[in-house]
C-alpha cells in the first residue's frame, strides 16, 4: 500500500465530470495506480436518471481509458438494447477505477479487487453519485452491491428488486456482463443473459414509472 488508504485527498472541491477525470488521473489512494496503465473513470449523461456501477476495468478498458468497451461492453451495450435503453442517456462506472489483475504468461488475468482497495476507492464513487444525481443505480455484480449496500449484500438474495434507501436514489443489483460470459455452459450463459435483460428491464419500468 502507499501511505494513503483512501482517495478521499485527491478528490476535488469543486466537481464537475472534467474534474473529476482529470484529479483521478493522478489518485495514488491505493496501490492500484502501480500496475494499471491508467485510472478509468465513468463516463455519459451527467446528470443522468440511471447509473451502471460494476466492479473495476478489465484488461481492454484499462488499456483504453474508458469502462465498459471489452466483450463485456459489447453484453452491456446489447443488453441496454434489447431493454429499450439508450446508453447514450446513462451513466456507466465502476466501482474500482484502476485494473487489478496478474500476468499468466502474456495475458492479464482479472483480479477482484480487495475490501481496502474498494473502501479506498469509494470515495470517486460518492463524488461521481452526488454529480449524477441518479434515480436508479443498477449494481452490476457482487463488488458493486457491497459497495453500496454492505458487506452481507448477496446478488442471489436481491437480484432484479428495486430495493429501498435512506438516499436520493433507489438500487437494484443484477449479474456483472463478465459473469455471464463466464458461465460454464451456453444454457447457463443464455439463462443469465435473459435474465440480466430482464433486470434492466426492471430498471426501465421503475423509470418509466415516475
Amino acid at each position: 500500500m502507499t501511505r494513503f488508504s483512501t482517495a478521499s485527498p485527491f478528490v476535488p472541491q469543486r466537481r464537475t465530470l472534467k474534474t473529476l477525470r482529470g484529479a483521478a488521473e493522478s489518485c495514488e489512494g491505493c496501490d492500484l495506480f502501480r500496475m494499471a496503465t491508467q485510472t478509468v473513470f465513468g463516463e455519459g449523461a451527467v446528470p443522468a436518471r440511471l447509473m451502471l456501477v460494476g466492479e473495476t476495468p478489465g484488461d481492454q478498458e484499462d488499456r483504453a481509458g474508458r469502462p465498459f468497451v471489452g466483450p463485456a461492453g459489447r453484453l452491456l451495450d446489447e443488453s441496454l438494447e434489447a431493454a429499450g435503453l439508450d446508453r447514450g442517456t446513462i451513466y456507466v462506472t465502476n466501482a474500482v477505477k484502476h485494473f487489478r489483475y496478474e500476468e499468466r504468461g502474456k495475458r492479464r488475468l482479472h483480479k477482484k479487487p480487495s475490501a481496502g482497495q474498494i473502501e479506498a476507492c469509494k470515495p470517486w464513487l460518492l463524488a461521481e453519485i452526488e454529480l449524477v444525481e441518479p434515480e436508479l443505480i443498477v449494481c452490476m455484480g457482487a463488488t458493486a452491491g457491497q459497495t453500496l449496500m454492505g458487506a452481507a449484500f448477496r446478488i442471489t438474495k436481491s437480484r432484479g428488486q428495486i430495493l429501498d434507501t435512506d438516499r436520493p436514489f433507489e438500487l437494484l443489483a443484477t449479474y456483472h456482463p463478465s459473469a455471464v460470459l463466464r458461465a460454464p455452459l451456453p444454457a447457463d450463459r443464455e439463462r443469465m443473459r435473459r435474465e440480466f435483460i430482464d433486470d434492466l428491464i426492471v430498471a426501465r419500468g421503475f423509470l418509466d414509472s415516475k
